[in-house]
């Protein structure tokens, strides 16, 4: 079973159901049982990076996620769900993240003309390496994003693709067995139901 964490900031539904479309049983869920007998976890986040992490302590579900990600288990962070995986936000703050991960949220500043906040629509991915969930996923593919904000990290250490808008920034991460992206699998047709496949495939263990 896959858990989808429920802490009011995501599209729960949409998430759920790419994630059933590739042969996965998915519990929507907040409760922190659910999300430790998880063979994967999933978290979604939309929205600010300071309502999520809110709502996610409010929800009691900060230390279980914390958990989850350093369980070995597969964990899957997606838009602000990979962000607030991170230390911390300057998006109306600072605010503190999980810090499960090294590295602070920033907002795209100075991009130049003709290329607007927030980064929005279609754009591709450059792999800079290929953890086994991007299996079949092709250097340029494109991947749909909604963002204002993006991750400053260690590329080198952490960065499983990178993206430009203005400039080239961090657009997924893989870590052990965490990994997170700042676009939409759940909205990027054939690439991200390939990557969510791939994930599928790793909580039932095997290989994608």
């Amino acid at each position: 079973m896959i858990a989808v964490v429920d802490y009011g900031m995501g599209n729960l539904r949409s998430v759920a159901k790419a994630l059933e479309q590739v042969g996965a049983d998915v519990e929507v869920t907040d409760s922190p049982a659910s999300i430790a007998k998880a063979d994967g976890v999933v978290l979604p986040g939309v929205g600010a990076f300071g309502r999520c992490m809110d709502n996610l302590r409010a929800a009691g579900l900060d230390k279980p996620v914390k958990s989850a990600a350093s369980s070995g288990r597969p964990f899957l962070g997606i838009c602000v769900g990979m962000q607030i995986l991170f230390e911390g936000s300057d998006e109306f703050g600072p605010v503190e993240g999980l810090g499960i991960l090294p590295g602070r949220v920033i907002r795209f500043e100075g991009l130049g003309s003709g290329l607007r906040v927030p980064h929005m629509g279609w754009n591709t991915l450059g792999i800079r390496r290929r953890p086994d969930i991007l299996k079949g996923v092709a250097d340029g593919a494109r991947a749909y994003f909604v963002h204002s904000y993006y991750v400053d990290c260690d590329v080198e250490k952490f960065a499983a693709t990178t993206t430009v808008h203005g400039r080239e920034f961090v657009s997924s991460v893989g870590q052990g067995s965490i990994f997170a992206t700042q676009f939409h699998p759940e909205k990027s047709h054939s690439v991200g139901l390939r990557l969510l496949s791939n994930f599928v495939a790793l909580t039932a263990g095997r290989q994608p």
